[in-house]
């Protein structure tokens, strides 16, 4: 019969015991997260009906950059082909665009009293929130300003 090295018995040992921790505190330490019932493609709105929950792990590291929360995906719009049952990044959904490049825009400026309107063209696709550019039609100047909920773009200055 050949001797195997104590150091290997050793290793063995430990790898079998850190097995069954690792396999004990996954369980004990688990919560789940919203998954895709079913494959959603690149451009279609996210609801509570294609949406499932899957048991994850709760230490951080195995949750970074997932999405934890069925409200922080409802009404999105996905960015990537998701795949039923597994987690969805939070890079992987956006919010839906209400403006998209080369359409009007109204645009509007709007200080103390003082509100001035303009239509300008988007040079860039856009969601509440977002910043983003505009030629005035007027004056051919770009501006700068953030979409707002009602699809309007409100700039500050110039």
């Amino acid at each position: 019969m050949a001797t195997r090295p104590r150091g290997f018995m050793l290793a063995v040992a430990v790898a079998a015991a850190a097995g069954q921790f690792c396999a004990a505190s996954s369980l004990a330490s688990e919560t789940s997260i919203p998954t895709p019932r079913v494959t959603i493609y690149p451009g279609d709105r996210l609801d509570d009906s294609v949406l499932d929950d899957m048991e994850a792990p709760l230490d951080a590291g195995a949750r970074r950059g997932v999405v934890e929360s069925r409200k922080d995906l409802v009404g999105k719009i996905a960015r990537r082909t998701l795949l039923p049952g597994q987690p969805i990044l939070t890079i992987a959904v956006d919010n839906p665009r209400l403006i998209t490049i080369g359409t009007l825009v109204k645009i509007v400026f709007s200080e103390g009293g003082l509100t001035i309107t303009a239509l300008g063209m988007a040079m860039q696709a856009g969601a509440a929130g977002d910043l983003i550019r505009v030629r005035n039609q007027d004056s051919n100047l770009v501006v700068v300003g953030v979409v707002q909920p009602d699809g309007t773009v409100k700039v500050n200055e110039g």
